[in-house]
């Protein structure tokens, strides 16, 4: 393959539902970690990226050594809107996973729903604390590709560490086995250590518009976040975090 065709593959993956764009040596780090299958890594310095992943991510490093490739800078540049300053950018095949067998899984522990997510960046730091507290799974409803390359970059590649999909269907929230919680700021009953079912669905709304008249009809319970007197709401990635670690302190994992 010649260098210059490196441009149209990276900007065709942008579009590929089954391929993930990589930008930087974290998200690739997890990525190899958690069983990813790199199909292109490339750099502008090769020596320099071996560095800084025998430092960083030394795990990895000989698995990041035996792919990585180097590219011109000036090429390397235009392969990425915002070319990461450590100096790797990579494809990925994206795993193939279906929102239905997310909720339907034995996994004792909830899974996080995120109704129309509006920022990317945000997307991906909820992925991030997700996997961190060992989430069975992150879905999505709305437009948002909760796999794009933005929020890839939020998560530092963390997607590959959990099942992570988009919900087309919310009639399967009603159909799954595993009961659903709404977030919301007005619930009636605050959470508390212990008080999440394990194979729950944790429904959260954006901070702007939270959560939807249909799921809060749909949910079985409304739970809020105990906070200081006079604090509206918290960043959607904060209160995800609030939540799982909540459960994941009082013993559910």
């Amino acid at each position: 393959m010649r260098d210059g065709s490196l441009i149209p593959r990276f900007g065709r993956a942008r579009r590929d539902p089954s391929k993930a764009v990589l930008e930087g040596l974290h998200p690739v780090k997890h990525a190899l970690r958690f069983g990813a299958e790199i199909e292109e890594l490339v750099t502008p310095d090769r020596a320099a990226l071996l560095a800084l992943a025998q430092r960083l991510a030394p795990d990895v490093a000989a698995q990041l050594g035996e792919r990585a490739r180097e590219v011109e800078p000036e090429l390397f540049e235009r392969l990425a809107p915002l070319p990461p300053s450590t100096g790797a950018i990579a494809l990925a095949a994206r795993p193939a996973l279906d929102a239905a067998a997310v909720l339907a899984s034995d996994a004792a522990a909830p899974v996080v729903l995120l109704e129309d997510p509006r920022d990317l960046g945000n997307i991906g730091a909820c992925v991030r604390v997700a996997a961190a507290a060992d989430a069975a799974g992150v879905l999505t409803t709305g437009g948002h590709d909760p796999w794009h390359p933005d929020a890839l970059r939020g998560s530092a590649g963390l997607h590959f560490a959990l099942p992570v999909a988009r919900l087309r269907d919310p009639g399967a929230l009603a159909a799954g086995p595993r009961p659903l919680l709404a977030l919301d700021p007005e619930g009636a009953e605050q959470l508390r250590p212990g008080s999440l079912p394990p194979r729950s669905v944790l429904a959260f709304g954006t901070e702007r518009h939270g959560l939807s008249a249909e799921l809060l009809g749909a949910a079985q319970a409304r739970l809020s976040i105990p906070m200081r007197p006079g604090v509206s709401s918290l960043n959607l990635a904060t209160s995800v975090a609030a939540v799982m670690f909540a459960w994941r302190l009082s013993g559910g994992a």
